[in-house]
């Protein structure tokens, strides 16, 4: 079979019924739900479709892929938009040819980087997929110089976050569609073609526990009657998820009642029925509107400092206050020098111009 014969096509809304009930019929998971950035493809030959193909969203959590890639931790939020996950490949009955399975990987590689770069308004550079070795042992990845990275945990994501026990761990393959994709995920500065959105931080687990320690010295205006929630608990929740990329109340409560259960003992909230709550959006925005500022930026700078041996270089941050003006009508400016990898202010200096 020539290549020419074959070809990748997307599939069209009107078809996306049909290609869900063969996903359904045909393949041992089932069909998957067209989630975010999902791009599906049919493989046609002679005008008869014989493999379906979806690629969606990148894992969140893969220890091999994020140590092949090399890239730190907090750089992987806003860094997986750069990555896809080949979440489904079937090859329909009455279809299995020698090299037809290569042949349409191959096309894929050349033809995702310019469906995914039209269709979500970001570039792509990097493929991975997941082979149950019960079942399979990724034989046509290979053979289309996918690189075998490593197995999963064996943690599969559930509504709750990940579930409490292993199952039968993955293999992890991935495919980078440039030389250099490596050398830029894991750079410390990502190039400005490849910023898919803000900067985000993501927090490790130990990040997280800590921050209540350090919010324990600030004094609570609240009176004693009808406190659910420590205030040490709600600030911690609030800072981590301005840290996430959250702004405003209602942003940052919406980021505290997405947590799962796991995160909400790390952030060591209040349990109840066996559950971990979470305040509400009132109580947030009363907590932050009635603290000290002196107090949090105290406990901010000593938590920040902890972490400020890991930075390898500054920046420098330039904001106008506003609304903040002297008697003269002269608007305040304050720089900082922030670390790259803690987040951590170093020190701010204030003028007014």
């Amino acid at each position: 079979m020539s290549n020419s014969s074959l070809r990748l096509v997307l599939v069209e809304p009107s078809e996306e019924t049909r290609f869900q009930s063969l996903m359904q019929a045909h393949h041992y998971l089932g069909s998957l739900r067209k989630i975010g950035n999902t791009l599906w493809y049919v493989a046609v030959l002679k005008d008869e479709w014989v493999a379906l193909l979806s690629f969606s969203a990148a894992a969140l959590k893969c220890a091999a892929r994020d140590q092949w890639i090399g890239w730190p931790y907090r750089h992987q939020s806003d860094r997986l938009n750069l990555v896809a996950n080949n979440s489904r490949f079937l090859i329909l009955p009455d279809h299995h040819q020698a090299n037809l399975a290569s042949q349409i990987l191959s096309q894929c590689k050349h033809r995702l980087q310019k469906d995914r770069q039209e269709g979500f308004g970001f570039p792509l550079l990097l493929i991975e997929t997941f082979v149950d070795p019960e079942r399979y042992h990724g034989t046509i990845y290979r053979a289309s110089n996918w690189h075998l990275v490593g197995k999963t945990k064996g943690f599969r994501r559930t509504r709750e976050g990940y579930s409490q026990r292993t199952s039968s761990p993955k293999l992890v393959f991935v495919q980078p569609l440039q030389r250099n994709t490596r050398k830029i995920l894991s750079q410390p500065l990502l190039h400005k073609r490849y910023k898919t959105g803000k900067t985000r931080m993501k927090l490790t687990a130990t990040q997280m526990f800590s921050l209540f320690d350090y919010f324990q010295t600030i004094d609570d205006p609240r009176r004693a009657q009808g406190k659910k929630h420590h205030m040490p608990v709600i600030l911690s929740l609030a800072v981590a998820a301005i840290l996430c990329g959250m702004r405003g109340y209602k942003d940052i409560s919406i980021w505290v009642q997405s947590l799962g259960q796991k995160a909400r003992s790390r952030f060591r909230c209040r349990k109840r029925n066996g559950l971990y709550e979470v305040p509400s959006l009132s109580v947030i925005r009363a907590a932050l509107i009635n603290i000290k500022p002196a107090q949090l930026d105290e406990a901010l700078s000593h938590w920040n400092a902890q972490y400020g041996q890991i930075d390898e270089s500054l920046a420098i941050d330039g904001k106008i206050m506003c609304g903040a003006m002297d008697e003269d009508g002269r608007q305040t400016h304050i720089m900082s020098a922030i670390g790259h990898q803690s987040g951590h202010c170093y020190t701010q200096k204030k003028s007014v111009n």
